[in-house]
């Protein structure tokens, strides 16, 4: 193989330009969209999807900037799926004019709900856009940008299919912030994933975002995993779906949100690597191994934690059946 003067081989260069190319033609920056622009090129209806669990505390100020989009007919449709809330979260939404659906009331023949992506599977069979977009609602310093930016490559450009959300994500600790500390099983997980098994996705600054957007025939030919992997699979099944070049990252800003103990986080890593590897090696690779609880050693004993891995049909499928 040929190597160049920096001793890299060809191979890799290529990829780098090729991240490079992508980069400049598929990156956004939110800010740019205008809402009268968006109103003008909008041939599609669009649906919200916000799944909630526990954010009283923000779930209103969401709703006030999501709300006057809606009014101004750029949004069709904003559905609240929430998850049996014990702090209030339902009510205070339905109090901003949002429909409030109950995540495990939704496909109830499939059981209870088991999960964020549980909520976003169900939550794309309750509502009836062209355009989805899926939207996390625990961030607290929320803005129209974080709605006009998922939309606006969707709304304007007919070969974009689907489009991931982009920010940096301060690490808070009481009083203390620190820039771009957030966002640890990324860094740790799921960029070092892409990178070795799935290196066309590697341009993505935040791939497990709740900040999702895509058309609907694209979303439902996905299967969900019902917790924290599905962002992931999403990313990795839509590349081999539709390609790169109809994949988009819009920078929204920055995203302040609740962060998890490194417990909680370390079964969220667990969810993304199964996800993962279920895509990269086969589920037949995988069954062997019977991932299942995960194991965590503590003070002398081991604490079995249960975490959902197991995954939802592609809607199209359902449909089919």
């Amino acid at each position: 193989m040929s190597v160049d003067r920096q001793g890299r081989g060809f191979t890799e260069l290529e990829r780098e330009l090729s991240l490079r190319t992508w980069l400049q033609r598929r990156s956004y920056d939110g800010r740019s969209f205008r809402v009268a622009d968006l109103l003008d090129a909008k041939r599609e209806t669009v649906s919200v999807v916000l799944p909630t669990r526990d954010v009283a505390a923000t779930i209103g100020p969401v709703l006030d900037c999501l709300r006057p989009l809606e009014r101004q007919g750029l949004l069709d449709e904003i559905v609240v799926v929430d998850a049996a809330s014990g702090d209030g979260t339902a009510a205070i939404a339905e109090s901003h004019g949002a429909l409030v659906l109950q995540e495990s009331e939704l496909m109830a023949t499939h059981g209870p709900a088991r999960g964020k992506g549980d909520a976003m599977w169900r939550g794309l069979s309750a509502t009836s856009g062209d355009i989805v977009v899926f939207i996390d609602t625990d961030t607290e310093d929320f803005d129209e940008v974080f709605a006009l930016g998922m939309i606006g490559p969707l709304l304007l450009d007919p070969e974009v299919q689907f489009v991931k959300g982009s920010f940096r994500r301060p690490f808070r600790v009481g009083e203390v912030s620190v820039p771009d500390g957030g966002g640890r099983v990324t860094e740790l997980v799921a960029r070092p994933l892409l990178n070795l098994y799935v290196p066309e996705l590697a341009g993505f600054a935040q791939p497990l975002a709740g900040e999702t957007a895509a058309r609907r025939p694209l979303l439902e030919s996905l299967s969900f995993p019902v917790g924290y992997g599905v962002e992931i699979a999403m990313m990795i099944d839509t590349v081999r779906t539709v390609g790169i070049d109809a994949m988009a990252q819009v920078d929204l800003g920055t995203r302040q949100n609740r962060h998890q103990s490194l417990r909680d986080l370390s079964a969220m890593a667990h969810a993304v690597l199964v996800a993962a590897s279920t895509r990269v090696h086969g589920r037949e690779a995988i069954e062997p191994f019977g991932p299942g609880p995960l194991a965590l050693p503590s003070a002398g004993t081991i604490e079995v934690r249960q975490v959902p891995l197991d995954e939802r049909p592609a809607l199209r499928d359902l449909a089919t059946a």
